[in-house]
């Protein structure tokens, strides 16, 4: 009797937090605001768990300054992120129907889920918790070309998830995160002292052909979508417009520069090698 009571009184906590999770926390006016606080908390957790395991497992973290362990654990929080945003944005442009231009006689700028808006609150979070940790330790995290980035991509991503507008055009410009985890590792490599290992040279090739994919064809390929659809753009409202126009031509101009130092130490790199 005492167990099956306690059995009833556990069940009915259970469906009191299920409903509190549906009702309120997953609720589709509250999806916006609970995902940008959840993506904020998920980036101190990531933090704290970093700083953890680096301390008690890894010498070499012990042996970095201060900003290099701030930096370390800011990698690993931005890598997180990225695997999370780019297996969302890959589901959601290339194999949900949420887009598909079959599915549905709505406009493809004008298309959201639960789905959707939850994955960039997430990301507006994360931007939020990045850009935040830029300016504190400014410029030892970034300079000016990553605080215009993270404000672009802020801006346009918190816009789509607040209208609903354009989020097919916003996952297309974030599948290019892609190229994080790259990047970070490098960094990882670097500081470990590895920059002569096959692991830092096959870690160069891998971003090259993974920047040239993810932030060079895949932009031209957006654009060429926009031209393709851009009756349906302009049903936006005019900031949703400059949003999609603009915010992509400006970080295809930072992907080329980027790209472009990025051949030049792959140069290097095979050049030391030879």
């Amino acid at each position: 009797m005492l167990e099956s009571k306690e059995m009833i009184s556990f069940k009915s906590y259970q469906d009191q937090a299920n409903m509190f999770v549906k009702d309120y926390i997953l609720a589709d006016s509250l999806i916006p605001y609970t995902s940008v606080i959840g993506g904020i908390l998920a980036c101190k957790l990531i933090y704290d768990l970093t700083q953890l395991i680096g301390t008690n497992y890894f010498k070499t973290y012990n042996s970095f300054s201060k900003i290099q362990r701030i930096e370390w654990n800011n990698r690993a929080i931005s890598t997180i992120h990225s695997i999370f945003i780019t297996a969302m944005s890959l589901y959601l442009v290339f194999c949900s129907d949420l887009f598909s231009d079959d599915q549905s006689t709505d406009p493809i700028t004008v298309r959201s889920s639960s789905l959707s808006t939850f994955a960039l609150g997430v990301s507006v979070g994360y931007f939020i918790a990045d850009i935040a940790m830029i300016f504190w330790y400014f410029p030892s995290l970034g300079g000016y070309e990553y605080v215009v980035h993270h404000l672009l991509s802020l801006v346009a991503v918190a816009y789509s998830m607040l209208s609903g507008e354009g989020q097919l055009y916003t996952y297309m410009v974030l599948i290019s995160e892609t190229t994080t985890p790259g990047i970070n590792l490098r960094w990882y490599l670097d500081v470990a002292g590895m920059k002569r290992s096959k692991a830092y040279l096959i870690n160069g090739v891998v971003i090259f052909l993974a920047w040239m994919v993810a932030r060079i064809l895949l932009f031209v390929y957006m654009f060429y979508h926009v031209y393709l659809h851009f009756d349906q753009v302009e049903k936006m409202h005019i900031v949703g417009q400059i949003l999609v126009i603009v915010v992509p031509i400006v970080l295809s101009v930072m992907n080329l520069v980027w790209f472009a130092k990025i051949v030049r130490g792959l140069r290097k790199t095979l050049a030391k090698r030879q």
